[in-house]
């Protein structure tokens, strides 16, 4: 029995991988007939503002962060073939993997395709990778593309 995901979600970041994955999870959406999410997630500037100074006023945190998501969104689908897909782009401010993961559970996923290697090196540094968090907590199988 062939399995024929109906729904899948992609992660982006802006980065060629995450390109790689959204291409990728688009031929897949392609040749089963699914539903493609294509969803960034941006995590707030937790202390950018400084040490001494104050935070943002919130209409400008979110215009800001409203920005960078749909500058991402707008770069990878222009870049993505998807003719003869279905497919729907929504913004997320969070955590990454665990935005994704709500997105899947939402949506009702089953099929989440992230790049290897997101964006943010220091991050990777810090607190792993987005795929490797990913593919530990989502409600789905993953698939992790290089």
């Amino acid at each position: 029995m062939a399995w024929n995901p109906k729904t899948i979600v992609v992660g982006i970041d802006g980065s060629e991988q995450s390109a790689h994955a959204a291409q990728t999870a688009a031929d897949l959406a392609r040749k089963n007939g699914s539903l493609l999410h294509i969803v960034t997630v941006v995590r707030p500037p937790e202390g950018w503002w400084g040490i001494v100074g104050s935070p943002p006023p919130a209409d400008v945190l979110t215009s800001s962060m409203s920005e960078a998501q749909q500058s991402i969104l707008d770069g990878t689908v222009a870049q993505l073939d998807l003719d003869g897909v279905e497919w729907e782009a929504a913004e997320e401010i969070g955590e990454p993997a665990s935005a994704l993961g709500d997105v899947c559970r939402e949506r009702g996923a089953d099929l989440l395709v992230v790049g290897r290697r997101g964006a943010g090196l220091v991050e990777r540094l810090v607190m792993g990778s987005v795929a490797d968090r990913v593919a530990h907590y989502a409600p789905c199988p993953v698939l992790i593309v290089p």
